[in-house]
């Protein structure tokens, strides 16, 4: 299981250090890119409550295999994208597949880890799968780099050796089914597809659309509204997709919504974080993927130290520590965007990844603890919703944001070397949707006046990139800020421990880990 699900934990990250060699090879938008990086997220949130319910009611093994060669296919086809005007839409298409596949996928894999470990051996055995699986992450954008140098398509094709493993590796197994006669609630899992991505298109859409737009409101006003249809539907039928009960635990309730605020800051970082160094720092692929390791050194530290704090002193000091350090994190890093050097903000990168840190593996295990009524596999379904539906809100909010700056800074750029506004302002659209490696190999050719301005204009526009990345990187610190004011509200103590039969019940419902956590996000046991 363990080799199964590493592929859906690598693709959260290695996608990103590849963008700017796909969007420069397949001639895509800036915005094409992010709606990439952005189905396979989308779609892990929108349909992982529904792969746990059909491990309930088809059994784990056939769930574990069919996500495997959804996934594994899809992979496939995403590495065989062709050149030309349907490239875009073959990469979506199938990356949003790649998505429905890990959702799927996981937890299926977790109720078969949970099924065939006896009580005495299971908080050991799920440590080890969420420990390994978790470190995979960091994986992702050292092979990114690597794979990227050969050619991009492999990122893709790389799942494909590992899927045929993990499928023999199942079969050797030979894992029993354990089914559930109950209905499937096919009207919520259309519901909560619908109300996640309408709501992110309208977010994703506002730099191309604009926020006074009727398109862009209607799209993600009518998607909070089929949500908010969702939630009353599901409170309502006998057999719901997500037990939504839970919420009615303040403590459950706070450690969701600081959960949803620092995963808008901490996938989206690995985008902007690697188009960024590609960009304004010239960086490689494989230096982009170094410069990440930044992040995820702060990271791996602090969740140990924040599950420490959990054992002895409950979840909320680990929550606001984490947060008000992951606040400063961003905020002292986004001033040194501007410096164009690497070297200089390793610290900051590290202390915005320990502020991460702190924060998801103890409000991950504490909602687990606080929910005594719902099965392990339902709360660990609606965190893992949550932290892929906040995910896909933050790329959608922060490309946004990065369109708009960049164009303005641009326009700026080039009025001040003597082009007209209105000639800025047509050339700043197309360059702030060029978003490619090294802008100085890509320079525009020709003798005109326009080429020559381009040209002379290049280190600036490197320049106005990175400012632009400031306003994504305060916009990260305002969400890590948001997340400490719902820490406060978190009622404390150490959560009242769950047996582990109670935690194992029903962990094929709906059930899953995080991808990206760390070790610490374990069985429960006493002190979390």
């Amino acid at each position: 299981m363990m080799c199964a699900v590493s592929m859906t934990f690598i693709d959260q990250t290695i996608v990103s250090i590849a963008a700017p060699s796909i969007v420069s090879e397949l001639g895509l938008s800036g915005s094409g890119m992010q709606w990439v990086v952005n189905a396979y997220l989308l779609a892990l949130a929108a349909f992982f409550a529904l792969g746990g319910r059909l491990a309930d009611l088809w059994g784990p093994r056939r769930v574990v295999v069919l996500g495997t060669l959804v996934f594994v296919v899809s992979s496939a086809l995403c590495g065989c994208v062709p050149d030309g005007d349907y490239a875009l839409a073959w990469l979506i298409v199938f990356r949003a597949t790649q998505g429905l596949g890990a959702a799927l996928l996981f937890p299926a894999a977790l109720a078969v880890v949970v099924a065939v470990f006896p009580v005495e051996r299971r908080g050991r055995a799920l440590a080890l799968f969420f420990g390994l699986t978790g470190a995979l992450t960091a994986i992702g954008p050292l092979l990114g780099g690597w794979l990227t140098a050969w050619t991009w398509r492999a990122i893709f094709w790389v799942n494909v050796p590992v899927a045929v493993v993990a499928l023999v590796l199942t079969g050797l197994a030979r894992i029993s089914d354990r089914r559930r006669d109950e209905r499937l609630d096919g009207v919520g899992a259309v519901l909560v597809a619908v109300g996640m991505g309408l709501s992110v298109l309208g977010f994703q859409q506002a730099s191309a659309w604009g926020w006074s737009s009727v398109a862009t409101w209607g799209c993600i006003v009518g998607g909070l509204a089929v949500l908010v249809v969702f939630c009353r539907y599901e409170l309502r039928t006998r057999h719901p997709l997500v037990t939504l009960a839970v919420f009615r635990d303040r403590a459950f309730t706070v450690d969701a919504l600081v959960l949803f605020f620092a995963m808008t800051a901490f996938v989206p970082l690995f985008f902007f974080a690697s188009v960024y160094a590609q960009v304004s720092l010239s960086a490689s692929p494989n230096q982009a993927a170094l410069y990440l390791l930044y992040v995820f050194a702060g990271f791996a530290l602090a969740s140990q130290w924040g599950g420490r704090i959990l054992d002895k002193r409950g979840a909320r000091p680990a929550l606001k520590t984490g947060c008000v350090v992951g606040a400063v994190g961003f905020y002292l890093w986004a001033g040194k965007l501007t410096d164009l050097s690497m070297h200089d903000q390793w610290p900051y990168a590290a202390l915005a990844g320990a502020g991460i840190g702190f924060v998801l593996a103890p409000a991950s295990t504490d909602a687990v603890n606080r929910s005594l009524n719902a099965s392990y596999g339902e709360v660990t379904g609606i965190t893992q919703t949550v932290r892929n539906y906040a995910a896909s809100i933050g790329l959608a909010v922060f490309g946004t944001l990065l369109t708009h700056s960049l164009t303005d800074h641009v326009v700026d750029t080039l009025e001040s070397r003597g082009l007209s506004s209105g000639t800025a302002h047509a050339v700043s659209k197309d360059v702030a949707e060029a978003v490619t490696g090294n802008p100085d190999a890509h320079r525009p050719s020709g003798d005109g006046p326009l080429a020559t301005t381009m040209r002379d204009a290049m280190a600036s526009i490197r320049m106005d990139f990175a400012e632009a990345n400031q306003w994504v990187f305060y916009g990260m610190a305002a969400a890590m800020a948001l997340a400490f004011l719902f820490a406060l509200r978190h009622p404390g103590g150490v959560a009242p421990a769950r047996s582990a039969d109670a935690a194992a019940e029903g962990a094929s419902s709906t059930g899953g880990a995080e991808p990206g956590s760390s070790g610490s996000e374990r069985e429960p046991r006493p002190g979390g």
